[in-house]
């Protein structure tokens, strides 16, 4: 999940805490228990000694999982609370069960107050950046929420996609009995396509199909200001879905199109030049590259396209692009799976893409 400001509300998360889990179990091991709510900055120098040296991605913004972890642990010291609330739940532990963290499955529970503690203070340092980006107001508890609305939304989606084998959750979610491929299963492309109401059924729907209430219909008040308010969870859908497409640009490996940009701008040259346009005479056409010519369709379907016309190997396509399997680009029949739709309606974009492509291009 993405949002103004944050840092820590992405894949790389899980790495984070488990990188700051082990080094802080490390450092606790070299702390008097007895003396831990002094120990702070003593834990924070270990805590950084003992952070491995690993570049990993640890969100969009090309922070590294280390340099988030450090970031974290030194974040402590302007925020001393959190670390006092560390030690009294560790004291509360030690009350009932003495030394813990020396008995067996100790190191579990002593990682776990360590992972809350982390847990806690994520969200107040990024519900405090996101206000510092937005100008608006902000709480952990709310980030705590943007979160279980991404998560829902993925669960969601998850379900559309198996739609036939979920079709009986597919229907509580809609509204309405499914027996074919519901339209919104290809329409829900991205979160800013996820309706509030979808959530709030799927919420519903988890004590019948999973077992447990969903996180909008348990007894808990964490988000009491959700429950039965379509609105707000909207709200909040369309931001995150908003600014994800919007920083979505930078994930764009726009360098690779420098020599490309190059090579266009000195084709128009000589293409002006050949037609003689002066500055006042820029009538000669210049080809537009492809991709701005399939900027709106989706990739499986320009894949498709480069299928059809480069064939499925070609030394220019990307990893990512390419079927593990084959090393190719994946077939006609898995890009169709890919874009949710049939085959015969892959073919007929497709074909519609080329054609589009052979006129603006001539």
């Amino acid at each position: 999940m993405r949002l103004p400001g944050t840092r820590y509300q992405e894949h790389g998360w899980e790495h984070v805490r488990k990188m700051l889990g082990r080094s802080s179990l490390l450092a606790f091991a070299h702390l008097d228990p007895a003396g831990l709510p002094d120990a702070l900055p003593l834990y924070v120098d270990l805590v950084a000694e003992n952070l491995q040296d690993i570049d990993a991605p640890g969100n969009s913004y090309g922070d590294s999982v280390q340099e988030l972890a450090l970031t974290l642990v030194y974040e402590l010291l302007a925020r001393p609370a959190d670390w006092q609330a560390f030690c009294a739940a560790v004291a509360g532990e030690h009350a009932k069960l003495g030394p813990f963290w020396q008995q067996a499955g100790g190191e579990a529970i002593l990682r776990k107050k360590f992972n809350d503690m982390y847990a806690v203070l994520r969200d107040k340092v990024d519900s405090d950046n996101y206000q510092a980006a937005c100008g608006r107001p902000c709480s952990p508890n709310r980030m705590y929420a943007y979160r279980m609305l991404d998560t829902a939304y993925g669960e969601v989606a998850r379900i559309f996609s198996g739609w036939q084998e979920h079709s009986g959750q597919v229907s509580a979610i809609l509204g309405r009995d499914v027996s074919a491929i519901p339209i919104e299963v290809r329409q829900m492309k991205s979160i800013g396509h996820c309706k509030a109401e979808w959530i709030m059924r799927w919420s519903e729907s988890l004590e019948r199909f999973g077992g447990a209430p969903g996180p909008l219909h348990t007894r808990s008040k964490r988000f009491d200001n959700l429950k039965d308010n379509p609105a707000k969870i909207a709200d909040m859908l369309a931001e995150i879905g908003d600014y994800e497409e919007l920083s979505a640009n930078r994930d764009q490996d726009w360098l690779l199109d420098a020599d490309a940009a190059a090579d266009w701008m000195d084709d128009l040259h000589r293409v002006l030049a050949e037609a003689g346009a002066g500055e006042d005479e820029p009538e000669a056409a210049v080809s537009p590259p492809p991709r701005l010519v399939l900027a709106e369709e989706t990739l499986p379907v320009r894949l498709a396209v480069y299928l059809k016309m480069l064939g499925g190997a070609d030394d220019s396509y990307p990893d990512e692009w390419r079927d593990p399997a084959t090393g190719e680009l994946p077939t006609m029949a898995q890009l169709a799976a890919r874009d949710n739709i049939s085959l015969p309606t892959l073919r007929k974009r497709r074909d519609a893409a080329i054609d589009r492509l052979s006129r603006r291009t001539m």
